[in-house]
């Protein structure tokens, strides 16, 4: 199981957070030819984690190269059973990583691209999200930054001219004073 070595006094229990916006960080290929890319945000427990990594690669059969790009680095705490409401709060159950829309969850380099395919898909399935498939070659710019690139684009061309409106022809429909014969 994945999970940090050694966490600071006091900062074991952790705060909830947030998980709005798409992902800043993380979110372009760098390691492999193939990626798994969260379209929704979550947590992701360390077992999710390790369960998608087993089915890749038990698909793969050592036939290439994993990568994990995502880390459980976030703590979260639950009460026992049947325990009243007070009294601190409560102790460490386990590790989750906090992903966002647009994070590179796996990447993989090797196999061809069938394979990598259906093993990625088989990872998919273990994860509590909806994720997608994506080469190096159709994910080269994030959506986030594809957007901020267009946006610089369109503040350095020039508007296109506007055409002066031209006289409206005449329309099928009659008008209300034509009605009237």
């Amino acid at each position: 199981m994945l999970m940090p070595k050694r966490v600071k006094e006091g900062r074991r229990k952790m705060f909830r957070g947030r998980m709005k916006g798409q992902a800043t960080q993380g979110n372009t290929i760098s390691f492999g030819e193939y990626a798994i890319v969260a379209q929704e945000p979550a947590w992701i427990t360390s077992r999710q984690i390790e369960a998608a990594r087993i089915a890749m690669t038990r698909h793969i059969k050592r036939g290439g190269k994993v990568w994990i790009r995502v880390f459980p680095d976030k703590s979260y705490t639950k009460k026992p059973l049947e325990t009243r409401m007070g009294k601190g709060k409560a102790g460490v159950e386990g590790w989750v990583a906090v992903v966002k829309p647009g994070r590179i969850l796996f990447e993989m380099a090797g196999p061809p691209e069938e394979m990598a395919k259906e093993a990625m898909r088989l990872a998919i399935f273990k994860l509590p999200i909806r994720c997608k498939f994506v080469t190096k070659d159709n994910y080269a710019v994030s959506p986030a930054l594809a957007r901020a690139n267009a946006k610089a684009e369109a503040l350095d061309e020039p508007a296109p001219p506007v055409e002066a409106a031209a006289e409206p022809e005449a329309q099928d429909t009659p008008t209300g004073a034509e009605t009237q014969e």
